[in-house]
């Protein structure tokens, strides 16, 4: 991971979009990806962050994706998961900004874990309607603890399997304005579920894929994924990859400085 990182910082654009000439990906660098200034609800979610870093409770972990490199034992400590497991603030805040710039009606989160992530996309808007789906039922359970606490109302839950719950909401909604992949990084998986949700792109439909580089598979499952014809403009960000359907922009691979 040193090494792809590394190479990652060799090849980035840097700060400040220089060397972008798209209006659109250089107003969402300099607008959204590098705006680092606090938004009102991110101090409360790290509160919720704080508590469950400090949480001993035990649950039993069923894993139906590619698991965790950090965590392998099936009996783990809330606090643990929240460490090793939760998506950091930066990316959390990441994902507050996205949806506060674009206003997304419906959104589908893949692997809602504690909640954390969850939180930063209901919080940005609360008219959006949020589809989260979570393949440990403790995992969830504790998640829907956190919902409550924060009181965020307009999240609907699933547990189970990403395989037999995914096309269900997708035939269910047909229209979904941005998708958080979080749940099983693993390539096939993520082929699988990246097909499965372009039934439901519109023009302003916004991906967005975590861990792209976290194996070799990830990596192979980025490219197939930027390759597609559907897929306008992707932007690897090194931790995280965003996707976007535009028709009327031209086709382009990205690699910023984050």
């Amino acid at each position: 991971m040193l090494f792809k990182y590394l190479k990652y910082k060799l090849t980035a654009s840097h700060k400040g979009g220089h060397g972008i000439h798209s209006p659109f990906v250089f107003k969402l660098l300099t607008e959204i990806i590098e705006n680092f200034g606090q938004y009102y609800s991110y101090q409360e979610i790290e509160d919720l962050r704080i508590e469950l870093q400090n949480d001993k409770r035990k649950i039993e972990i069923t894993d139906l994706g590619a698991g965790s490199k950090l965590l392998t034992a099936r009996s783990r400590k809330i606090s643990d998961i929240a460490k090793k497991s939760s998506t950091k603030k930066t990316f959390g805040e990441m994902l507050f900004r996205l949806v506060n710039y674009f206003q997304p009606k419906t959104i589908l989160e893949l692997g809602t874990s504690l909640g954390l992530s969850t939180c930063y996309l209901a919080k940005a808007n609360s008219r959006s309607k949020i589809f989260t789906i979570e393949g440990c039922p403790e995992t969830a359970k504790i998640a829907k603890e956190n919902f409550q606490k924060m009181e965020i109302k307009n999240v609907t839950q699933f547990i189970g399997n990403f395989n037999e719950l995914l096309p269900q909401i997708i035939e269910e909604q047909k229209n979904i304005d941005f998708v958080f992949f979080d749940g099983n990084h693993a390539k096939q998986p993520t082929i699988e579920y990246f097909n499965l949700c372009l039934k439901a792109v519109n023009n302003n439909t916004v991906f967005i894929f975590d861990d792209i580089h976290w194996s070799e598979g990830m990596e192979e499952a980025w490219k197939v994924i930027q390759n597609n014809e559907k897929v306008k403009v992707t932007i690897d960000l090194f931790f995280m990859g965003l996707v976007f359907f535009r028709k009327e922009m031209q086709k382009e691979n990205y690699i910023i400085n984050f």
